[in-house]
């Protein structure tokens, strides 16, 4: 554990939050450009394929041989799990919109900012949160297999020393901590999801109708 200013918060509780908020916003511009422009998507899509068919078990160790035992190996691991899974499901929500929508915007004199921020964005919301609601997971994941494989502080650390000593209540202690966590951060994004999205219907409205 590491003492915070706000009191005791394990390292792999506070880490993935970093490399979560920035994966998710360079996933999300990396999408919205590439969905928007079919050039660059055809030149740089075929490079993202293959860096997102790399297994990340073995990238961790060599993140922690380019970068060391840091923070920066577990930031690099971390940003490469939820950056693929927020860019496929934004480029994938921006492809989807309806082109009429977005004819109808261009006939109404909107400029491309106004199509982003008015069409394209609201269109593409509900792939984004799918999106990040799994990525949460899996950053979670990155920063305890960071540091189960070469750290001195967090959770997957402390996971590694008590299979050193077979402490089994030690293992699942900090495995229901994580699992924890992970509901707790998923429902704060599902609920901003709700608010964000309040205009959409419900499946059991639109079915009725």
């Amino acid at each position: 554990m590491e003492l915070d200013s706000g009191g005791w918060i394990p390292s792999s509780s506070r880490d993935p939050r970093r490399w979560w908020r920035l994966g998710s916003v360079a996933g999300i511009a990396a999408g919205f450009v590439l969905g928007r422009s079919r050039l660059l998507g055809d030149i740089f899509g075929p490079y993202i394929q293959i860096a997102n068919s790399l297994p990340r078990v073995v990238l961790a160790p060599i993140f922690l041989l380019w970068f060391g035992l840091g923070i920066w190996s577990k930031v690099a691991l971390g940003v490469t799990v939820v950056f693929f899974i927020v860019f496929f499901n934004t480029l994938k929500g921006v492809r989807e919109v309806n082109p009429v929508l977005l004819d109808n915007a261009r006939m109404l004199g909107a400029t491309e900012r106004q199509l982003v921020r008015h069409v394209l964005l609201p269109s593409a919301l509900a792939w984004i949160f799918s999106s990040l609601e799994i990525s949460v997971g899996m950053s979670i994941i990155a920063a305890v297999v960071g540091e189960y494989l070469g750290s001195t502080q967090g959770i997957g650390y402390l996971i590694a020393q008590a299979e050193g000593v077979f402490d089994t209540t030690g293992v699942f202690a900090g495995m229901v901590f994580l699992a924890a966590f992970v509901l707790l951060v998923a429902a704060l994004v599902g609920r901003v999801e709700r608010r964000l999205l309040h205009w959409r219907p419900r499946p059991a409205e639109s079915s009725s109708v």
